[in-house]
C-alpha cells in the first residue's frame, strides 16, 4: 500500500453516524493481537487544552528518559502530525505498512470501524512495533465510547477543562458532557482533573469515589507568576520554579496539571527526576496555540474554535498587546457556535479580516462577515487564505498585529501561508 493509498483509505471510512460503541475497536485490535495490552499510557480527556497538556506531558516524560509515543488530534498540515515517538512523526513507510494490517482485519468485519477507530489502531500497531515505554493518549471526541478508551489500565487519567463543544453527541449541559468525559476513569487508577466549576468537579469525584481512583485538583491559586512576555514566562507553583516557552495564562494552568500527573506516576515509582520535569516543560512545543509565528507584524495564530478558547484568546491577546492595533484574522466551521464567538473576541479586534477554512464545513466568509456587521467595524472579506493573510499583514502595518483564530483547519493554512509546516 502507498502513503496516499493509506490516507485515503482512513479518509474514506465513516466518522459520525456508527452507533457510539467500543466493540468495533475492541474487535479490531484484539484482530490484530491487541498491541494496546503491551503499552503503557497516560489518558487525556476533555473540551480545551488537552492538546497542550499531552504535549508538555510527553515532553516531561521524554526529557525523564522514556521513550515516548504522543498521539493527538487533529492535525494542523500532515496526518502524521497525530502519532509521534519521541517527537518524531511517523514515517509514510510505517504509516502505509500499519494501515495496511488495520485494512486486512477491518474489511473483514461485519461492523466496519469508523476512521478515527482505524487511526487509534493504527497508532497502536506503531507505537507498539516503535517499543514505546509510555504512550501520552489524547481522546478524540467524548471519553467513554471514544476508541482511546479501549485501553484497560493506564497509569494515570487527565481531564482537562470541559466546555460545551460537540453537544449535539456529547449533552447539552458541562455537567452531561463531563459525564462522557468521566467515562475514561478508571477502578484504582489516579486522576487529575483541570480546576473548573464546582457543578463539573463533582461529577468527577462522584466518578472517582466509586471507582477508588484517587484525585488530585490543581489549586490555580497558587500559581504566581515572576514574568511574562512574548519571550515566554515564569511562574512558581508548590514551591517550585519552572518556566514555559508556551504562552498565555491558560498554560500555566495546563502545566499545573502535568505537574500533578507527575506527581502521581512518581509515586508509583516512575523515574521523573525534578529537571527533567523542569526542562520538559520548557522544551514543550505545541504549534497553532497562541503561537508567535513572526513579529513584523507580530502575528499569533491560534486554533481555537469555540466559545472557552475565545475567552483564552481575548485575554491574551488583551494581555499581551495592551495597546497595539488588533486585526482579528477570523474563520470558522458552520457548525461552531462563531456568533458567540464573535461576540467574546469583539473587545480584542480592532479591524475583521474574514475567510473560509480548508474544510467542507466551512461557513462563508460573506456570511461571517454578516455576523460581525453589528460590531461597527472595518471587515475585509477575502476568497483565499492567502489573500487574508497578506490583506491581515498590509492593515496592521508595521506598529500593528495580527491574530487568526476560529478553527484548527484556518490555523494550519495560515501557518503554511507563513511558511511554518
Amino acid at each position: 500500500m502507498e502513503y496516499k493509498e493509506a490516507l485515503s483509505y482512513l479518509d474514506g471510512a465513516r466518522w459520525f453516524g456508527a452507533e457510539p460503541s467500543l466493540r468495533r475497536i475492541r474487535t479490531l485490535l484484539e484482530q490484530l493481537g491487541d498491541p494496546q495490552k503491551k503499552l503503557k499510557f497516560v489518558h487525556i480527556a476533555g473540551t480545551n487544552g488537552k492538546g497542550s497538556c499531552a504535549a508538555m506531558l510527553a515532553s516531561v516524560l521524554r526529557a525523564a528518559g522514556f521513550r515516548t509515543g504522543l498521539y493527538t488530534s487533529p492535525y494542523l498540515y500532515r496526518f502524521s502530525e497525530r502519532m509521534q515517538v519521541n517527537g518524531e512523526e511517523i514515517d509514510p513507510l510505517s504509516l502505509s505498512r500499519c494501515v495496511e494490517q488495520v485494512k486486512e482485519k477491518a474489511d473483514k468485519m461485519e461492523e466496519h470501524p469508523t476512521e478515527f477507530e482505524l487511526i487509534t489502531a493504527t497508532a497502536m500497531l506503531w507505537f507498539c512495533e516503535e517499543k514505546c515505554d509510555v504512550v501520552v493518549l489524547e481522546a478524540g471526541l467524548g471519553g467513554r465510547f471514544d476508541a482511546t478508551n479501549v485501553i484497560e489500565h493506564p497509569a494515570c487519567t487527565v481531564i482537562m477543562n470541559i466546555g460545551l463543544d460537540h453537544t449535539q453527541v456529547l449533552g447539552s449541559t458541562l455537567e452531561a458532557i463531563a459525564a462522557e468525559k468521566a467515562g475514561i476513569i478508571k477502578r484504582g487508577v489516579p486522576c487529575v482533573v483541570y480546576e473548573q466549576s464546582l457543578s463539573v468537579l463533582d461529577v468527577f469525584r462522584r466518578r472517582c469515589d466509586e471507582l477508588s481512583a484517587p484525585l488530585a485538583i490543581p489549586d490555580f491559586s497558587s500559581l504566581n507568576v515572576e514574568f511574562d512576555s512574548l519571550e515566554g514566562q515564569v511562574f512558581s507553583y508548590r514551591g517550585e520554579t519552572y518556566a514555559l516557552s508556551l504562552l498565555g495564562a491558560h498554560q500555566r494552568r495546563n502545566a499545573a496539571v502535568v505537574i500533578e500527573c507527575v506527581s502521581f506516576l512518581r509515586s508509583h515509582g516512575w523515574g521523573i527526576e525534578q529537571d527533567a520535569l523542569e526542562h520538559g516543560l520548557y522544551a514543550a512545543s505545541w504549534p497553532g496555540r497562541f503561537e508567535l509565528c513572526r513579529d513584523d507584524p507580530f502575528f499569533i495564530v491560534d486554533g481555537g474554535h469555540n466559545p472557552q478558547c475565545a475567552e483564552v484568546i481575548r485575554d491574551s491577546l488583551l494581555q499581551y498587546f495592551p495597546e497595539t492595533r488588533r486585526v482579528m484574522l477570523l474563520g470558522v466551521l458552520r457548525d461552531k457556535d462563531y456568533a458567540k464567538m464573535a461576540e467574546i473576541l469583539d473587545p480584542a479586534a480592532d479591524e475583521y479580516v474574514c475567510t473560509a477554512p480548508d474544510s467542507p464545513r466551512a461557513l462563508p466568509a460573506e456570511e461571517l462577515a454578516a455576523a460581525l456587521r453589528s460590531f461597527g467595524k472595518s471587515i475585509t472579506v477575502c476568497d483565499s487564505i492567502a489573500d487574508a493573510v497578506f490583506t491581515a499583514i498590509e492593515h496592521a502595518g508595521a506598529d500593528g498585529m495580527v491574530c487568526a483564530a476560529g478553527s484548527i483547519y484556518l490555523a494550519g493554512s495560515v501557518r503554511y501561508q507563513l511558511g511554518l509546516y
